[in-house]
């Protein structure tokens, strides 16, 4: 019986898995990364990659927390701005703010947002993909409570074993995202 035995096997080891997992998200999150046009590697569409089912509904979990936060982060780094200074590195200014209680509350405003940080590098175990999801994907997502990224199901089985494959991807992202939206039609029924 599988009483409270939660997720998916997917046939490996427990350390197998959480590598598994580890790389997909990370995958998914490095396909935002900038690349040249005629790149080895690179994504075809960015923000989306294809897996099979399970894996894909397996790793959403840790895509939609990682993004959580780096959200939260975000927000802790905006208010340590706050008491930040824009003076050089190493310049008088900058040793002044130093040895000032600004520096005390910066530093303590900024705590959240480093430890939010080292997180991520913890459940993503890449430093790419964490500096890409707080640079580019969190800020897209400031405004969304939840539901960063969708499973589209393909129609084709993969070849070789005809495994079910899936699409997983971020909300707004793909080729549909540049286009405007579908015009409105009228129904006929309205108008009776």
């Amino acid at each position: 019986m599988r009483h409270r035995r939660k997720g998916r096997v997917l046939g490996r080891s427990p350390s197998h898995q959480r590598a598994l997992l580890r790389n997909l998200a990370s995958a998914l999150m490095l396909t935002e990364r900038e690349t040249e046009v005629d790149e080895v590697g690179a994504a075809k569409v960015t923000g989306r990659i294809v897996t099979t089912v399970a894996k894909a509904k397996e790793v959403r979990p840790l895509v939609e927390r990682c993004i959580t936060i780096a959200k939260r982060g975000l927000q802790s780094a905006l208010l340590a701005q706050e008491f930040g200074v824009t003076a050089e590195r190493n310049s008088a200014a900058w040793k002044q703010w130093r040895e000032s209680d600004r520096w005390q509350q910066w530093a303590q405003a900024q705590a959240p947002a480093v430890a939010a940080r080292r997180r991520v590098i913890q459940l993503l175990g890449d430093k790419k993909a964490a500096r890409i999801l707080f640079e580019k994907i969190a800020p897209r997502f400031e405004g969304r409570p939840g539901g960063y990224t969708r499973i589209l199901k393909l129609a084709t089985p993969r070849l070789g074993d005809a495994g079910p494959r899936a699409v997983l991807e971020f909300v707004g992202s793909g080729p549909q995202a540049d286009k405007a939206p579908a015009p409105q039609v009228e129904s006929r029924r309205a108008g009776r």
